[in-house]
């Protein structure tokens, strides 16, 4: 099987910090939430499935990471690659980097982040298949090629490193795509759709647990 997918790792807390209290973060995050707008946490309760505590957690880790409350590619890189120092995770965190900026700004703001975590975390079969389409389909126009899947598993075995795999052979990434592809593209056209992923994925166990998008998650 190929490796699991860590889809996000970005940290919830720093280590650093030593311990704060349930009324130091509130606090903290009641403050800093005006400076995106006052009706910042409402509208996350509302557009996302995390609780206020999961919110306030979220947000006083992402504060310690990115304390300007916005984090662009090379910080996102940084801080991924503290997560995977056996390999080198700066294509597949650049890839991932790129499915967090939905307003495609070169930055992420915690209203980004969240919403795509809640989306992997909390989100139905369907919203996460749709949110992993979106990771592979690289250029985004809506279907994916064999050489964006082959650049998205070749991203995951040079993160994951040698150590964690020290006998998968070079071609494996290749095999793998070639696999998927047999079972997704139903119509032979060598381009994988939106429609192709999802039913494939629904309906091939395999797929779905070879893919193992969403289980090493933060």
């Amino acid at each position: 099987d190929p490796p699991a997918v860590p889809v996000i790792s970005l940290s919830t807390s720093n280590p650093k910090s030593g311990h704060y209290t349930q009324n130091s973060v509130e606090d903290d995050f009641e403050l800093s939430t005006v400076c995106y707008r006052p009706e910042g946490l409402d509208k996350l309760l509302e557009q996302t499935k995390f609780t206020k505590k999961e919110l306030q957690i979220l947000y006083r880790g992402f504060k310690n990471e990115c304390p300007s409350g916005i984090v662009n590619e090379e910080a996102f890189k940084l801080i991924y690659s503290q997560f995977f120092p056996q390999g080198d995770s700066s294509t597949y965190a650049h890839f991932l980097f790129e499915a967090f900026d939905t307003n495609k700004n070169g930055s992420v703001s915690f209203e980004d982040f969240v919403m795509g975590l809640s989306i992997i975390l909390r989100g139905s079969i369907n919203d996460r298949l749709n949110w992993a389409f979106n990771l592979y389909d690289l250029n985004k126009d809506g279907c994916i090629t064999k050489e964006e899947m082959l650049d998205i598993m070749k991203s995951i075995y040079d993160m994951m490193g040698k150590w964690t795999y020290p006998c998968m052979q070079d071609n494996a990434p290749k095999e793998h795509v070639e696999n998927f592809f047999q079972k997704m593209d139903r119509n032979n056209d060598g381009v994988v759709t939106i429609d192709e992923f999802i039913e494939s994925c629904q309906k091939d166990e395999n797929i779905m647990q070879s893919m193992q998008l969403f289980d090493n998650v933060i």
